[in-house]
């Protein structure tokens, strides 16, 4: 596929919220690439009269048997604050490596990578969908198994409505299988890997979700999730984050991290990918002129609320950044496995316990 670069074209008009100014962050971190940055590009994609890559920065360990941390955002074109999230963090990192001992010392432990924009078309055109309509995170090929919310649970009616899966058969998305091929790559062979993908659009409150998307039974480390869970508030009793199943709050046809969850079950690695759903819709309780946005909807737009969302969070990314470095000391094995995976079934299936021991669903 032809390369060309997103600087050797002329700005565009602005698109509001969604400008060019990611893909130009992006294009300056890839000319700065060096031992320490590793930036490379997983694909491109089309766009009007030219392609646009989709980065990845690598930062840390050359060791392929090292512990790996991949932030992702942007899978929805419509959610730019997790681009702007996962940016944040990123440039937070690169400064500090010009000056902070412990961090170079600690990333010489850890792979840590950076996929800051999964869908630019969708956030050029500020749509949730990639050029090609399809929404990236009802892609894969897996079906719910309990009955998901009719059109926002992926549906193949049509192109132009939001959730669309794409046509049944055919290939998945050349975004979707980038990610893929990169969590295939980097994750699956190493002993222990975590995944945080930022995401905005639901509810009152900050979540933290973990597979099943498809399924409302508990996924096989079940346990090893409530050990974080339960690391993440003794270490962090502050901060505010609803831990818990996908399925908790809804099902969904073809998640990525479900796919890959349960790909990664026939590997020896330890996989566990988590989802951050920012709730914005406080923001719009705040401000209730975002409703006469599209943006508005999914992204805050005063500055300094702004400002606030991208502060909260780094607590949490540096979080994982040390849980993720000291797996081992965590991680519960044996009867302690046992024992928190029991835990974990009464705190967050309790409430359908027959339901689960008969097996049944919806």
């Amino acid at each position: 596929m032809k390369s060309t670069s997103a600087s050797a074209h002329s700005r565009p008009r602005s698109r509001g919220i969604n400008d060019w100014s990611f893909l130009q962050q992006l294009s300056r971190l890839e000319a700065q690439s060096h031992e320490l940055l590793r930036v490379t590009r997983l694909v491109e994609v089309p766009f009007e009269n030219q392609f646009l890559p989709v980065h990845s920065i690598t930062l840390g360990s050359r060791n392929p048997q090292a512990p790996c941390l991949i932030y992702t955002g942007g899978v929805h074109g419509l959610e730019r604050i997790g681009t702007e999230v996962v940016l944040t963090f990123l440039n937070t990192l690169i400064q500090r490596l010009k000056w902070d001992q412990s961090l170079s010392s600690g990333l010489e432990h850890l792979t840590l990578i950076f996929v800051p924009a999964l869908n630019p078309v969708g956030l050029l055109r500020n749509t949730r969908g990639n050029g090609n309509g399809v929404d990236l995170m009802r892609n894969a090929p897996i079906d719910a198994e309990s009955r998901p919310p009719w059109l926002a649970g992926g549906h193949r009616l049509h192109s132009a409505l939001p959730w669309y899966r794409g046509k049944k058969g055919t290939p998945m998305e050349t975004e979707s299988q980038a990610l893929i091929q990169l969590i295939r790559r980097e994750c699956f062979q190493r002993p222990f890997s975590l995944v945080l993908d930022c995401h905005s659009g639901f509810g009152f409150k900050d979540r933290l979700w973990f597979p099943y998307a498809y399924s409302r039974k508990p996924m096989e480390h079940l346990g090893e999730a409530y050990a974080l869970k339960q690391l993440l508030n003794n270490t962090y009793p502050h901060l505010d984050y609803q831990f818990e199943p996908q399925s908790n709050s809804y099902t969904a046809h073809g998640d990525l991290w479900d796919y890959l969850y349960l790909e990664s079950l026939e590997t020896p690695s330890i996989f566990l990918p988590m989802t951050m759903e920012m709730g914005s819709w406080r923001w719009i309780k705040k401000n209730p002129r975002q409703l006469t946005s599209m943006s508005g909807l999914f992204n805050p737009v005063m500055p300094h609320r702004l400002q606030r969302v991208l502060l909260r969070h780094i607590v949490l990314m540096e979080f994982l950044i040390r849980a993720t470095r000291a797996w081992e000391q965590w991680l519960p094995t044996g009867i302690e496995q046992q024992r928190l995976y029991q835990q974990a079934i009464q705190h967050w299936y309790g409430h359908q316990k027959h339901a689960l021991h008969s097996g049944k669903t919806d």
